[in-house]
């Protein structure tokens, strides 16, 4: 493929939501949108740096709104689903899981959940199903969850989602919490298929991109130096974030786009270059992991899952 931003459709008339859009690929993938013609809701933890990105969207001419979300407490998770469908009377066109944190020191979430999937995965899948009515009702929406090139790894225990019976390490648990966003998407799309919804479920991936991911993972395990050193390697080794959020902005928008696709860079084992259908592991090809994946995700949020 060779498509960049200049072969996005036209936004006009569609109301988009980007979790996590105060920096990185949420904060680009906003401006995208918003300069593409959409109505942009982004999300954030914390007022002041939301309101901040808030106004630089707004400053480059975009329509957009800023929504108060917590991923890892269920109840601003639930205020928020609320405060979108009331804002948008209930037509929303993209819902774009892309909020995130990796490889953090072992933590946990309001709710008690393992910091990492219950942020990456079980908060988003929350407000996905909190959400879908909303899709629904827009006509020929879709949901765009980000994943990783890091859900490669050992697999997923959904017996054991928050390490309570085995020894928790960071990246395991990011891995994790990557491979959950595509079987989320996988069953999602499957059930959306079978209630012949028009909804779409569609995941992507940025290859390796200069976010401040890495920095914020490494500030909480250690001293600021060594934040400040991976950043700087970050800088070498990726590609700029203008190149990273393509992916999802092509799974967002592009015409070709079909319920269950993953898309990640084309380039160099998938690391960076404009965007292409991406390589899903075998564990991420699951049907039978999804589906108990879908089931323990239910059962931890009680969120009713949407389509049933």
């Amino acid at each position: 493929m060779t498509w960049t931003p200049t072969d996005m459709p036209d936004q006009s008339g569609r109301t988009v939501l980007v979790t996590g859009a105060t920096s990185g690929l949420g904060f680009a993938a906003a401006v995208a949108l918003a300069r593409g013609g959409a109505r942009v809701l982004l999300t954030a933890r914390d007022p002041e740096r939301g309101k901040a990105a808030l106004d630089r969207v707004q400053g480059a001419g975009g329509d957009a709104e800023l929504v108060e979300l917590d991923l890892a407490d269920l109840a601003s998770v639930r205020r928020a689903a609320a405060d979108v469908r009331a804002r948008t009377g209930d037509a929303l066109h993209v819902l774009m899981n892309n909020a995130g944190v990796m490889a953090t020191p072992r933590a946990a979430t309001v709710d008690g959940f393992e910091l990492q999937i219950g942020t990456n995965h079980l908060g988003h899948a929350a407000l996905t199903w909190l959400l879908m009515p909303a899709l629904r009702a827009a006509g020929a929406a879709r949901v765009v969850t980000v994943s990783s090139l890091a859900h490669r790894g050992p697999g997923l225990n959904v017996d054991d989602l928050h390490f309570a019976r085995r020894a928790y390490r960071p990246d395991l648990a990011y891995s994790q919490s990557k491979l959950a966003n595509l079987l989320f998407t996988a069953e999602l799309d499957r059930r959306l298929r079978a209630a012949a919804d028009d909804v779409i479920a569609v995941a992507a991936h940025p290859g390796l991109t200069d976010t401040e991911l890495l920095g914020n993972s490494l500030r909480r395990r250690g001293p600021e130096w060594l934040a400040t050193t991976g950043r700087l390697v970050n800088r070498v080794i990726t590609q700029p974030v203008r190149r990273g959020v393509l992916p999802q902005l092509y799974a967002a928008t592009a015409a070709q786009v079909r319920g269950g696709d993953y898309i990640g860079p084309g380039g160099l084992a998938e690391t960076r270059g404009l965007p292409a259908p991406a390589r899903r592991s075998s564990a991420a090809q699951d049907p039978e992991l999804a589906r108990r994946l879908w089931v323990a995700t239910a059962e931890a949020t009680g969120v009713e899952p949407d389509p049933a």
